[in-house]
């Protein structure tokens, strides 16, 4: 049976562009009876830009809330905490051995986090994409549901997996992504990717109507007429959510509109907003359930890192009686 591995960084509440870039996907994964999947919290990688240490352990629950309030099934899947199993790390350094240092410094996505966090350039930050893949092979795993921006890394994973497989004779396989309908979740600032990083761009799964009207109401727009659909910016990423939470028609719709009378966007975002909380009140009614019953998600956390650790213990021996060292 061929194994998922997927995780999701512990920077605070999980927020749309989680949902339909990665979680989604998740899902999708765990109903297929021809596959073991394995959710991870990567409180590590979250290690890797600045945060608040008084705020981390909370922000570790609420990703296990948001996850099993989204669907994730213990009784279908591992839902685990990256730091409560330690051979993720050990393996992580076994990996180091085999990826040259200037293959990571021309990483794009290490120089795009360096503009973001100009003093942030830590070794941690450098090696992200070798805990990654450390993340991922430990479990062998073959398939990962992530946004299109972790490309570059499963990439990093699928060149360590051939180097492995070349040197030491291990049978890694190399992994690829499995991609949603969402995979790309643009920012409500206009610009880029929704990021729980940039303040204003993103709508979270807990949020209310009242907030999600606020939110959709800073979202930048034009005039509401014009020749041709934009293709990036404000206008083009509300067309996008409108596609994702209403449907395509409906998006086709307001095209018309635009290239005539105009969108008048005060309704199209009251509308939008309200296809978007319809959407999350299923899985914020679910995420109070689960707050009410506080043991029984600290024993889903407990056996998730046993069975983790049962799969990634069996690896790190393998891996490093190939190496040597046993």
């Amino acid at each position: 049976m061929k194994r998922v591995l997927s995780g999701i960084r512990a920077t605070g509440r999980l927020h749309l562009g989680n949902y339909l870039g990665a979680v989604l996907g998740m899902l999708e994964l765990q109903e297929r009876n021809d596959l073991e999947t394995l959710y991870m919290v990567a409180d590590l990688h979250t290690l890797t830009t600045p945060y608040d240490k008084n705020e981390l352990k909370n922000n570790v629950r609420n990703v296990v809330l948001d996850y099993l309030a989204a669907g994730l099934d213990p009784l279908k899947s591992t839902i685990f905490i990256q730091s409560q199993v330690p051979e993720h790390t050990e393996l992580f350094y076994l990996f180091s051995t085999v990826v040259s240092l200037a293959r990571m410094m021309h990483l794009p996505t290490y120089k795009d986090k360096l503009k973001q966090y100009p003093n942030a350039s830590t070794v941690a930050l450098l090696n992200y994409p070798v805990l990654m893949a450390a993340d991922i092979l430990i479990y062998k795993a073959s398939l990962v549901p992530v946004g299109i921006d972790q490309e570059p890394h499963l990439e990093v994973s699928r060149e360590i997996a051939r180097k492995m497989n070349e040197i030491y004779k291990t049978d890694f396989p190399e992994p690829i992504r499995f991609a949603t309908k969402g995979e790309y979740v643009p920012s409500l600032t206009g610009e880029g990717k929704m990021s729980k990083s940039v303040e204003g761009s993103y709508i979270n799964l807990t949020d209310d109507l009242e907030t999600i009207k606020k939110r959709l109401a800073g979202a930048p727009t034009d005039s509401g007429v014009g020749k041709k659909i934009p293709e990036t910016g404000g206008v083009a990423n509300l067309l996008k959510f409108v596609e994702l939470f209403e449907d395509i028609e409906k998006r086709k719709k307001y095209e018309l509109s635009y290239l005539s009378d105009g969108i008048k966007y005060s309704e199209l975002k009251e509308e939008l907003a309200d296809a978007i909380y319809k959407k999350l009140l299923p899985i914020q009614e679910k995420r109070k359930q689960f707050e009410e019953d506080p043991r029984e998600v600290d024993g889903i956390i407990k056996e998730g890192a046993e069975k983790a650790r049962k799969i990634a213990g069996d690896t790190l021996k393998e891996i490093k009686e190939k190496m040597g060292l046993l």
